[in-house]
């Protein structure tokens, strides 16, 4: 029997990876030498080589433009390979080449940016976490060309790698504001996100948003006798633990006023995909390295850590922390929040119910101020988006089984392409818990790279025809 044109391509296209995975690897291997630690100043001209790699390989991979784009921090990469069909639609793909700090002494079994590979994984800071990710996509667009006779590709193809995601991002929504004409996009795919596991492949369809907050308390102007003067005047310490213990009720909801006013409620359509998922909550359980589960009453574990807002004590102290007593009302106290939002949230409209109910709950004699950092918004990309079927579609062609869906406990920078630009984003990753971003012996897995490079070689016909 003759093949059809699809297991044609996709013969073509297993064909070619083949051929190309060792030169591949090789170049991945050199760009992962590259120790692009957005966090450390010593490597600032690290993070500019990384860069200004990536940009010569782009544009050797056939890319007609790849340049740098300046920041206030460390250089973003922007390519574009525009399609030959003016009708095409335009996809941005986002990734980051900035690096968590590594060092072999954090328990690494060798130098972590000397890539080596053991048993059928690549073991090297950002393997996973986003040089591998990102570098799938050079080999994906070659092989879509090589399988369809192409010359161009099917969409309009636009390629955004920031250098500070591991810094958090702190120039990034500036630089999309300011270049947002240039990175116009009908559909945006995100690869800096993972799998379920080797074995069920999945797609994540949203992220959650941030806020997070500071909170400095003081009383007296120094510590002072608790006996002369302990249960006359505010303990800030006291206060703190207040504010903590106020901060959910009985069933483990978030008691600040108008917290779930918008919350995108799960559907049960959502509800019975996570439940396919093959959960075992006592592993997860070992992976959290906890020994109970607890959170928002009438929601499953993984429906708390991905669809529904959250609010934790991240930090907190005030008062003598060393060995033995010592009896005093501290001057100050402070603690330190997070809130995970989901769809539906604003963080700003959060920031202002958090920061009123502080105000509400400080007693006469306590002084305090409340600073928020940098917050991200959350995203979701609906069910039934027809660019997310076409992800859905080219992955389960890669894998040859069924694509199951997860959102991400998370937060990161994607809502930001969603929000300034206006375009869907989409979730397109192959790692896996066990990969260790940002631990010692970061890997990834090579066969599931490769699996990467398949479904972007045909994700974007199949991207051309969905959102025509």
């Amino acid at each position: 029997m003759s093949e059809t044109p699809d297991s044609a391509v996709r013969t073509h296209t297993r064909d070619y990876i083949r051929s190309h995975r060792a030169a591949f690897l090789d170049d991945l291997a050199e760009w992962l030498r590259i120790p692009s630690v957005s966090a450390q100043p010593d490597h600032d001209a690290d993070v500019r080589r990384s860069a200004d790699w990536l940009v010569a390989k782009l544009r050797e991979t056939g890319f007609p433009v790849a340049e740098i784009w300046d920041t206030p921090g460390a250089p973003a990469v922007f390519a574009e390979w525009p399609s030959d069909d003016p009708a095409a639609p335009v996809v941005l793909v986002y990734g980051h080449h900035d690096v968590q700090p590594a060092a072999r002494e954090d328990g690494w079994q060798t130098d972590p940016f000397d890539p080596v590979v053991r048993d059928g994984r690549l073991y090297a800071r950002g393997a996973a976490d986003d040089k591998g990710q990102v570098f799938f996509h050079t080999l994906g667009v070659r092989a879509h060309l090589a399988a369809t006779g192409r010359s161009t590709p099917a969409v309009h193809l636009k390629l955004l790698v920031e250098g500070e995601e591991e810094s958090g991002s702190p120039h990034f929504r500036a630089l999309v504001e300011r270049q947002a004409a240039r990175l116009a996009a009908d559909a945006v795919i995100v690869s800096d996100t993972g799998m379920w596991s080797e074995d069920t492949p999945t797609v994540c369809i949203g992220m959650r948003g941030l806020a997070e907050c500071e909170i400095e308390l003081y009383g007296p102007d120094q510590d002072i006798h608790s006996g002369s003067f302990g249960g006359a005047v505010p303990n800030p310490a006291t206060v703190a633990a207040r504010l903590v213990a106020g901060l959910h009720d009985e069933h483990e909801r978030v008691t600040v006023p108008g917290f779930y006013d918008g919350v995108t409620p799960l559907g049960d359509a959502e509800r019975a995909l996570i439940a396919e998922l093959p959960f075992d909550e006592a592993a997860w359980l070992r992976t959290a390295k906890s020994h109970g589960t607890l959170g928002e009453a009438g929601h499953s574990t993984l429906e708390r850590v991905w669809a529904r807002p959250t609010a934790e004590v991240n930090g907190m102290g005030g008062g003598y922390q060393g060995p033995g007593g010592k009896t005093i009302i501290p001057s100050s106290a402070r603690l330190k929040l997070s809130f995970r939002l989901v769809a539906g949230q604003d963080p700003d409209r959060i920031e202002r119910a958090v920061g009123d109910w502080i105000d509400s709950r400080i007693p006469a004699g306590i002084r305090h101020k409340t600073t928020f950092g940098a917050s991200t918004r959350p995203c979701l990309t609906p069910l039934d988006h027809p660019a997310l079927r076409s992800v859905v579609r080219a992955m389960g062609r890669a894998f040859d089984q069924k694509i199951r869906f997860t959102r991400e406990g998370g937060s990161g920078p994607a809502a930001d392409l969603q929000d300034v630009l206006g375009a869907p984003v989409l979730f397109l990753g192959i790692s896996v818990p066990s990969d260790g971003w940002h631990a010692p012996d970061e890997k990834v897995e090579i066969d599931l790279l490769l699996k990467g490079v398949e479904t972007t070689a045909y994700l974007w016909s199949d991207l051309a025809a969905a959102l025509r």
